[in-house]
Parts: structure tokens; C-alpha cells; sequence
């Protein structure tokens, strides 16, 4: 029993410790506007806003459309260029290309068969919907989760929004003080 109480509530990973600033993305409803605020008044992180700066990310989503962001904001960099000379089979040789010679776009790909289905305007996430209570903190370099919870605000309400973003400051700065969750 002892050994289950502990795990649940276990310490945080030690890398959110590192972080000093953090970028926030825009969330549904305005949340990150709240989560600002209250982030700002109660001195957990600085929030800045230039992503460069800042050391992790809060987000209220992870997944393929949360990738995309990040490698929009921080673009990996450019790969050296490498020159490779091409070679053309003879046209009169009767020769055929082999399956590995076709351009790379003809070649086959590995992603699902509805992966580049446009549904309804949009393209396809893994992701099903924004927000829904969930919020995360991201490190910027190596893309690991540092810290996770699941506040849901009953409406979007600013009053509403200012409380849930309140408690998920709270459980931040809780988990950054290695306290046990208040039930």
C-alpha cells in the first residue's frame, strides 16, 4: 500500500526544475491569456513572448499539430547540401528503371491510407479537439513532456477561465515544491 501511495506521488521530472521561461501557445477560449496572468502574479516562470527565449512551451495540446508548431518556430537546421550526380539510363537501351529510380514522390509511402484525406477544410490530427483541460509543459530543445495536468473549466466564462487557470498554477507550483496534490 505504501509503495502505490508513493507512486502516485511520485516527484516530478527533475528537468522542469530547469526551467526559467516559457513560451505559451495560444489556446481555445483564451486560456493562455488566463494561464499568462496567473503564471506572471504568482512568479512560477517567466512568460515571454518570443518563443526564442524561452526555454519550454505551454501548450494544451500535443501531437502532429503541435510538431508542426514547434518546427515552425524553431526550424531545425538547414541540412548540408550534397551534391550527387545523376545518371540517365540510355534512352535506346531498352533499359527499364528499377522501383528504387523513380523521383520520391513516386515512391511509396508509409503513412496511413487516410493520412492526406482533407476532412472537412481540414487536415487530420491526432489530436481530437483543442483544450479539453488538458495543459502541458513542454521542453523546448528535446521535446519531452516535463509536466501535464487536467483541469477542464466548467465554461468559458472569464471568471471560469481565471479559476481554472488558478488551479493549474497551483498544481504547478505544488509539483515544483514536491508537495502532495491538496484533495
Amino acid at each position: 500500500m505504501a509503495a502505490l501511495t508513493a507512486a502516485a506521488f511520485a516527484s516530478v521530472n527533475p528537468q522542469l526544475h530547469q526551467v526559467k521561461r516559457v513560451y505559451i501557445l495560444a489556446m481555445g477560449s483564451g486560456m493562455d491569456q488566463f494561464l499568462a496572468n496567473q503564471l506572471t502574479t504568482e512568479g512560477i516562470f517567466e512568460v515571454v513572448t518570443d518563443p526564442k527565449a524561452a526555454d519550454a512551451i505551454v501548450t494544451d495540446n500535443v501531437g502532429e499539430s503541435f510538431q508542426k508548431k514547434l518546427d515552425d518556430l524553431y526550424p531545425p537546421p538547414p541540412k548540408p547540401k550534397v551534391e550527387v550526380e545523376a545518371t540517365k539510363p540510355a534512352a535506346d537501351s531498352g533499359a527499364s528503371l528499377d522501383v528504387g529510380d523513380r523521383a520520391p514522390e513516386a515512391k511509396a509511402s508509409n503513412k496511413g491510407p487516410l493520412s492526406d484525406v482533407d476532412f472537412a477544410g481540414g487536415t487530420r490530427s491526432n489530436s481530437f479537439g483543442r483544450g479539453k483541460g488538458n495543459f502541458f509543459v513542454v521542453d523546448r530543445s528535446s521535446r519531452i513532456v516535463l509536466w501535464s495536468v487536467y483541469e477542464r473549466p466548467k465554461n468559458s466564462t472569464p471568471r471560469e477561465l481565471t479559476k481554472t487557470a488558478g488551479r493549474v498554477v497551483r498544481h504547478l507550483k505544488d509539483d515544483l515544491a514536491d508537495k502532495k496534490p491538496a484533495e
